[in-house]
C-alpha cells in the first residue's frame, strides 16, 4: 500500500485546533494536596482546593530559593588523584577506586539550597448552611480553576487563575444574592520566618527563604508577598494580619510575589504587579489570561476515540480509579496528554526566570524537606520535564531551560579546570538557582560527569525542530562546542582495545557488583557517558560543518568519535550498562540511563541496529521483572518512549496506563513513590506528566531530521483517532488521522522550504514542502 502526496487546502499555518483540550472535574472540595488543582504563570503557582468553608491556595514561586553561589564546592584534592583512580579502575581494583573517589572527587556544597514552598492563602467564607450542587474543575483550554455550589439558596461561583501577563494570582468570587459575600483572608504557616503586616490595606509578608537541611540557614532570596482583597459593594477592613469584607456582591483577591533573585526588588516588584493588575480590572485581566493560555494550548489536539458516555460523566478521580481496575477510557488518556502540555504552559514561559524544577512550579514542601532537594536534576528529570515542549508545539517554553544551561558555563569552566584539568565546561548530576556544577555530595549519583552534556542536548533539539541558523550559531553551537572540548580532554584510552572512555564516572544512579563482590558505582566508560559524548561530538561536527567554522576542531571531534567504545551485549542478552559485563547490585533499579541510546537519542533502533534494539528490550524486561521493581513516574514515562522507539505500541500503552493509574494521583499529577530513593511518602514530581505526554506523541509521530514516520507505535486499543499540531524535526507541522488501525491521511507543512521523507510502515514517500502550501499524504489503495 504505497503512499501518495497531494496539495491540500488545509490551513496548516493556523496555530489553533478545533478540538478542546478538556477539563478535570470533581464532585467535592480537595481534602489534600494531591486533590487540589494547579495554576501557574511560569513563575507564580498555586494549588487550589476549592473549599466551601475555607478555600485554600497553596502558593509557590520559582525563584524562592535558599542557598547562594559558592566558590568552595569543588574538591581541591581531586585533580591530583584522577590518574590513580583511573589506574585502579583499569586494573580491576574497583573498591579501592571507589573509596578514593568518595574521598577526593565528591562535591562539597555548603549552601546549595532548594526551592521552598510559600504559605497557603486562606479564604474563609463566613456563610452558614449545608452545601449543595458542588462542582470543581480545571479547564485546560483557559487555565482557570472553577468551583460552584449552593448554600441557603444562594449560588456561589469562584474562578482562580495565575496570569502570566499581569504577574498575579487572581481569585474571583460571585454570589447570586446581593450583599451575600462576607470573607476573611489570611495566610497559613510558612516553611521559613515571614513577618506579617498590614500596609495600605494590603496583607504584606516579607522575609528570607532560609533552611538548614540544604544550606546554612542564613543564605537565600529576600521576598515579599502582597495580597489585596477588593469587594464589589459592601465594606472592606483589616484586622491584625487578616483582610475582611462584609456584605459584598462579589470580590476579587489578588496575590503578587517579588524576590531578590538576580537583583530583583521584592517590595516594589510585588507592589507594581498588584497595582498594574488592579488597573486592568477583573474583566480585562481574565480576558487577556484566557487569550494567552488558549493560544498555546490550542496548538495541538488529540482524539483517541470515544469513551463510554456513562464513564465520561464520572469525576476525574473516579475515571482514574476505573482505569486502574482495567477499564477503557481513551478520552482520559487524551486528557492526560493535554495535561502535560498545560502544566508546561503553566510552569515554564519564554520569560520565566528559572526552568521547571523537580516539582515543576508546584512545591508541596516534601522534596525540599527530603534528601533530594527540589532542584534541577540533570540525570533525567530536568530533561524529561521538557521532552514534550518541542514535539507538542510549545518551543518557547524551553527558553528558561536553555538560559539555565547557558548560565552554567562560567561555573562549569571553573569546575572543569580545577577538578579535572580540562578545558571547556562540565556539570554533574544536580544544579540549582546559583549555577552549581561540582559533583554531587553522594556516591552512586554525584559523579555523573555527563550531566551537563546531557542537558545541553536540549539546545540541539531546539535547533532540530526550529531550524533557526542564528540560534545554532549564537547559542547552541557555543554551548555544545565547549562541552565537547571538555570531553576531548577528559577521555582516555582503555588499555585492552584503545577505546576512548570517560571516567571515573557514574552510570546514574545505579551500582554494580565488582568481580570481588563489592558494590561499586564509579567506573571507566559507563554506557550512558558513551551515548552523550557520541551525541555531543556528532552534533558539534554537524553544526560546525553547517556553519562552516572550526575545521581543525571538527577533525579532532570526528577522530575521537570514531574511537569511542562500542555498545556491548552482555551475557544475559542485555545492553551492557558498563564497559564490563557487570551485574547490577540492584536488578530492580529505576534508572536505565544507558537506554537513552534508544530515546531520546537514536543510536539504537530496530531498523538500523536490530540486535542492539533487542538487547535494549531485554534490559527493560529484566528491570521490570526483577523483584521490587522501583516503579516511579519518570521510569514509566521512559518505558512509554522506549517502547514507542521499539515500534511496540501495545507495550507502550501498557505503560501509559501504568503512569496514569499507578504513578499519578487523583488530580493526575505524577508522583515518585514512597519507599523509593529514600522517600517516606509519595512526592509530586513533574517529569511523569511531561514525559508521559512526550511518550504518547512519540507513539504517533517520530522524526530524526531526515525521515518523518507516521503512527510508528499505534496500539490496537486506539483503532480510530486524530492528532493535530504535532511537530517533526525540520520545522514540520503534522496532522494525522487514522481509522481501523490504519492511516487515513496526514497533512504536513513547514514555514520554510523543506525536503522530507515520510514513512508509514515499510512505505516511504519523498516530498517537497513549500511555505504556505501544505501537502497531504494518504495510502494509495
Amino acid at each position: 500500500m504505497p503512499l501518495n502526496g497531494t496539495d491540500t487546502n488545509t490551513d496548516q499555518n493556523d496555530d489553533t485546533t478545533s478540538l478542546p483540550a478538556g477539563s478535570l472535574w470533581y464532585s467535592a472540595p480537595a481534602a489534600r494536596w494531591f486533590e487540589s488543582l494547579p495554576i501557574g504563570n511560569g513563575r507564580l503557582g498555586g494549588m487550589v482546593y476549592g473549599g466551601t468553608d475555607v478555600d485554600r491556595i497553596q502558593l509557590s514561586e520559582s525563584t524562592v530559593w535558599s542557598g547562594a553561589p559558592s566558590e568552595t564546592d569543588v574538591s581541591e584534592s581531586g585533580r591530583e588523584q584522577l590518574p590513580t583512580i583511573r589506574a585502579l579502575l583499569f586494573a580491576g581494583d574497583h573498591a579501592k577506586a571507589q573509596d578514593l573517589a568518595e574521598e577526593h572527587l565528591l562535591g562539597r556544597p555548603t549552601s546549595f539550597g532548594t526551592n521552598l514552598p510559600l504559605p497557603e492563602a486562606l479564604i474563609e467564607h463566613r456563610a452558614t448552611g449545608p452545601v449543595q450542587d458542588y462542582r470543581r474543575s480545571l479547564s485546560l483550554d483557559d487555565g482557570i480553576v472553577r468551583s460552584t455550589f449552593t448554600r441557603s439558596g444562594v449560588a456561589y461561583s469562584t474562578e482562580v487563575l495565575s496570569s502570566h501577563l499581569a504577574r498575579v494570582i487572581a481569585y474571583r468570587i460571585t454570589a447570586t444574592a446581593p450583599g451575600a459575600l462576607s470573607l476573611r483572608v489570611g495566610v497559613g504557616e510558612a516553611a521559613f520566618p515571614l513577618r506579617r503586616r498590614i500596609a495600605d490595606g494590603d496583607l504584606v509578608l516579607s522575609g528570607r527563604a532560609v533552611e538548614t537541611l540544604h544550606s546554612n540557614g542564613r543564605d537565600g532570596v529576600d521576598l515579599t508577598i502582597r495580597i489585596r482583597l477588593l469587594p464589589d459593594g459592601g465594606t472592606r477592613d483589616a484586622d491584625g494580619d487578616t483582610l475582611r469584607i462584609d456584605g459584598a456582591d462579589a470580590a476579587t483577591l489578588l496575590v503578587a510575589v517579588g524576590t531578590s533573585w538576580r537583583g530583583g526588588a521584592p517590595e516594589s516588584d510585588a507592589a507594581a504587579a498588584l497595582e498594574a493588575a488592579i488597573g486592568q480590572g477583573w474583566p480585562r485581566l481574565r480576558a487577556a489570561h484566557v487569550a494567552d493560555v488558549s493560544a498555546l494550548m490550542g496548538r495541538a489536539a488529540l482524539d483517541l476515540g470515544r469513551t463510554d458516555p456513562a464513564v465520561r460523566a464520572l469525576p476525574t478521580d473516579e475515571r482514574r480509579d476505573r482505569l486502574a481496575r482495567g477499564g477503557e477510557d481513551p478520552e482520559l488518556v487524551a486528557l492526560y496528554f493535554q495535561y502535560g502540555r498545560y502544566l508546561t504552559v503553566a510552569g515554564s514561559r519564554h520569560d520565566s526566570p528559572l526552568p521547571l524544577a523537580l516539582q515543576g512550579l508546584w512545591n508541596d514542601g516534601l522534596a525540599s524537606s527530603a534528601s533530594w532537594t527540589n532542584d534541577f536534576h540533570l540525570d533525567m528529570n530536568t530533561q524529561q520535564n521538557y521532552w514534550a515542549a518541542e514535539p507538542t508545539g510549545l518551543p518557547e517554553c524551553q527558553e528558561p531551560l536553555l538560559r539555565l544551561v547557558e548560565n552554567l558555563r562560567p561555573s562549569g569552566r571553573a569546575t572543569a579546570s580545577r577538578l579535572y584539568g580540562a578545558r571547556g565546561w562540565v556539570a554533574h548530576t544536580v544544579t540549582n538557582a546559583w549555577g552549581y556544577t561540582a559533583p554531587g555530595r553522594g556516591m552512586g549519583w554525584g559523579l555523573n560527569v555527563t550531566g551537563g552534556a546531557w542537558i545541553a542536548l536540549q539546545h540541539w533539539e531546539r535547533w532540530e525542530y526550529g531550524q533557526e541558523e542564528n540560534f545554532l550559531r549564537e547559542r547552541a553551537y557555543p554551548v555544545l562546542k565547549e562541552a565537547a572540548e571538555f570531553f576531548l580532554d577528559y577521555l582516555v584510552p582503555e588499555p585492552e582495545h584503545g577505546w576512548l572512555v570517560t571516567g571515573p564516572s557514574d552510570s546514574p544512579e545505579n551500582w554494580y557488583l565488582a568481580p570481588s563482590g563489592a558494590e561499586c558505582s564509579v567506573s571507566m566508560g559507563p554506557t550512558a557517558d558513551r551515548v552523550f559524548v557520541e551525541a555531543l561530538f556528532r552534533m558539534c561536527a554537524e553544526a560546525a560543518e553547517r556553519l562552516d567554522v572550526d575545521a581543525e576542531f571538527r577533525e579532532r571531534v570526528a577522530d575521537a568519535r570514531r574511537r569511542l567504545a562500542p555498545f556491548r551485549i552482555g551475557r544475559h542478552g542485555q545492553l551492557q550498562e558498563w564497559l564490563d559485563d557487570f551485574d547490577e547490585a540492584v536488578p530492580s533499579h529505576r534508572h536505565t540511563s544507558h537506554l537513552m541510546a534508544l530515546y531520546p537519542e537514536r543510536q539504537i533502533s530496530p531498523r538500523t541496529t536490530p540486535e542492539l534494539a533487542e538487547a535494549a528490550r531485554v534490559t527493560i524486561d529484566r528491570r521490570e521483572a526483577a523483584p521490587g521493581w522501583e516503579q516511579t513516574e519518570w521510569a514509566e514515562a521512559n518505558f512509554i518512549a522506549y517502547y514507542a522507539r521499539l515500534l511496540d505500541g501495545d507495550a507502550a500503552l501498557r505503560h501509559v496506563r501504568n503512569l496514569i493509574a499507578d504513578a499519578s494521583e487523583a488530580n493526575l499529577m505524577s508522583f515518585s513513590r514512597g519507599g523509593v530513593a529514600g522517600a517516606a511518602q509519595n512526592i509530586y514530581s513533574f517529569d511523569g506528566n511531561a514525559g508521559g505526554t512526550a511518550g504518547i506523541a512519540e507513539m504517533l509521530l517520530q522524526s530524526d531530521g531526515e525521515e518523518i514516520e507516521l503512527l510508528p507505535a499505534l496500539p490496537t486499543a486506539w483503532p480510530d483517532g486524530e492528532v493535530r499540531g504535532l511537530r517533526a524535526r525540520g520545522g514540520v507541522k503534522v496532522d494525522i488521522a487514522w481509522s481501523g488501525g490504519r492511516l487515513q491521511r496526514a497533512a504536513l507543512s513547514a514555514a520554510a522550504p523543506r525536503r522530507v521523507r515520510v514513512r508509514y510502515g515499510d512505505d516511504c514517500l519523498g516530498l517537497r514542502l513549500a511555505p504556505e502550501q501544505p501537502r497531504e499524504v494518504a495510502p494509495d489503495h
